[in-house]
């Protein structure tokens, strides 16, 4: 068996993007970019007010209160008339542009206006409340780095940037393949012995969110041939992803039914809990990851392994899985030769999170694992543990 740390390290050997192209704003949603995105314009173009009020020079109201003429107004999306004149104030709103004179904008709180006047009763101090040209971005200047995710944020950041289009690392592919006599597919009415395949949905909703289009090849029955049929579609694919048999006990069937298509086996055993049979290999240049078959297992092993192996591909930096502190709600005892994952229940307290152990760890408990807030972290041969002492905890998103 390996450790955690080397088999992700093994995984991730070699891996990274391949393919560019230039999508709209529209269709860049999720992905990642593949080059810098530059500023085309600059915002704001113009020196503009921050609020509601009165555009002044502030030389004029440094003693106040002061009583202006209010010349013109300006609002939003209009050009001032003129510049302002010494003496003078200017009627302006959030957003529009400040006349070329002026330096300092009054809100309208602080002032009383009557009869084509304005007194300014609370003088702010020079250039308070003027939002100068370009202090957002400059023409030119980069906005996000290479590697960057796009969400909702960044995509409003380059539409108001005058980016139209982005170059963006191709998603990888994934084709996902569940086995086992045992699965019937969602919504299928089981017969005796047979169960739902229910972590194909968990996977595809994962694979997804992390950026992957995924290919589902459906199940294929504890059969060789069928197993290597169904997965020779998949060769086209970045990854290979499988579901259940991936072991070498009897039924234990992907390596025998892959090796005629040239799998090269990199490890197959893992030093971890839940997760323990998990085999990575390679099919030409499609990567190939079994995953076991009990469904606890096979989402800790996707949030640990293929995880990180898709957002690279995807052109994502991994810098590691996000860990946390957390104390514990309850004593633990000494571990194994296992790192372990123990699914817990997490209160997010004044102090900071504190996690208790699930009572049942079973890996084909999917209900737990559904209502857990992290996965408690243990390495290998950690003694025993106190309730209050701090660990360390991987957080399970909402999609989980």
């Amino acid at each position: 068996m390996i450790s955690v740390a080397e088999a992700e390290a093994r995984i991730l050997e070699g891996a990274g993007p391949e393919d560019r192209e230039r999508v709209g704003l529209a269709a860049a949603a999720g992905r990642v970019l593949a080059e810098d995105a530059v500023a085309r314009r600059t915002h704001p173009p113009h020196d503009v007010s921050a609020m509601d009020g009165y555009a002044v020079r502030h030389a004029d109201i440094a003693a106040s209160p002061a009583t202006l003429p209010v010349g013109f107004a300006v609002a939003a999306g209009a050009m001032p008339p003129r510049g302002l004149r010494p003496g003078e104030a200017a009627r302006i709103f959030t957003g529009a542009v400040v006349p070329e004179g002026a330096d300092t904008v009054v809100i309208q709180e602080n002032t009383r206006a009557e009869a084509g006047r304005v007194t300014i009763l609370e003088a702010p101090a020079a250039g308070r409340n003027v939002r100068k040209a370009g202090y957002d971005f400059a023409a030119g200047a980069m906005l996000l780095p290479a590697g960057t995710r796009l969400g909702g944020a960044a995509l409003g950041l380059l539409a108001g940037a005058r980016v139209d289009e982005v170059a963006v690392w191709r998603r990888p592919r994934v084709a996902l393949l569940a086995t086992g006599d045992e699965l019937v597919p969602p919504g299928a009415d089981p017969v005796g012995a047979q169960i739902i395949a229910s972590t194909g949905v968990a996977l595809g909703v994962l694979l997804a969110g992390w950026g992957a289009e995924v290919v589902d090849l459906g199940i294929a029955r504890d059969d060789a041939d069928e197993i290597r049929a169904r997965a020779e579609v998949g060769l086209g694919a970045d990854l290979l992803l499988t579901q259940g048999g991936a072991s070498v006990g009897d039924h234990d069937l992907i390596q025998p039914a892959l090796a005629p298509l040239g799998l090269t086996v990199g490890f197959w055993k893992i030093a971890m809990r839940p997760g323990k049979p998990l085999m990575s290999g390679r099919i030409g240049s499609t990567r190939v990851i079994g995953l076991p078959g009990n469904p606890v297992s096979a989402l800790v092993c996707a949030l640990l392994f293929v995880q990180p192996l898709v957002r690279v591909l995807g052109g994502e930096r991994w810098h590691g899985q996000r860990l946390i502190e957390a104390r514990l709600g309850a004593p633990l005892g000494p571990n194994d030769q296992r790192q372990d994952y123990l699914r817990a229940r997490v209160a997010l307290l004044p102090d900071g999170p504190v996690a208790t152990a699930m009572p049942v760890q079973d890996s084909g408990n999917l209900s737990a694992f559904a209502r857990a807030g992290g996965l408690i972290v243990r390495p290998p041969h950690a003694p025993a543990a106190a309730a209050g002492d701090v660990v360390r905890l991987l957080p399970l998103g909402p999609e989980l």
